[in-house]
């Protein structure tokens, strides 16, 4: 069993600062690819930022020099720190990550449940 926790978001105003978290736990063997996503009603789930084993970073394009992501390997945690925030920025986010289990021989996609951020005028 392997679940991803994220916690961090809330709401914030136009101009603030969030940093969200998110925790990787269970039968694991090692963490490949992790990825912030987010999505709002009635549209397609983005990609906001990802960040490999190795440390490569990706970032949307809409959120370039806004926002950084990190991950500590020995905690396995990743961290999504967002400022200069914009209504634009309200989704829900979710982590994804890339998750080798221990005896298995391939990884598999996980998915966290979610944080609700909401960035108002």
């Amino acid at each position: 069993q392997v679940q991803l926790v994220e916690s961090g978001g809330g709401l914030v105003q136009a101009g603030g600062s969030l940093r969200l978290s998110c925790e990787a736990s269970g039968d694991i063997f090692s963490i490949i690819d992790m990825a912030w996503y987010r999505q709002v009603p009635d549209k397609q789930r983005e990609l906001v930022a990802e960040i490999t084993d190795s440390g490569f970073t990706t970032y949307g394009e809409s959120v370039k020099g806004r926002f950084t992501v990190s991950r500590d390997n020995a905690e396995k945690r990743m961290y999504l720190q967002m400022n200069s925030l914009k209504p634009e920025d309200t989704a829900v986010y979710y982590c994804y990550a890339d998750i080798i289990r221990r005896e298995a021989i391939r990884a598999s996609d996980y998915w966290g449940q979610g944080t609700q951020v909401t960035v108002s005028s």
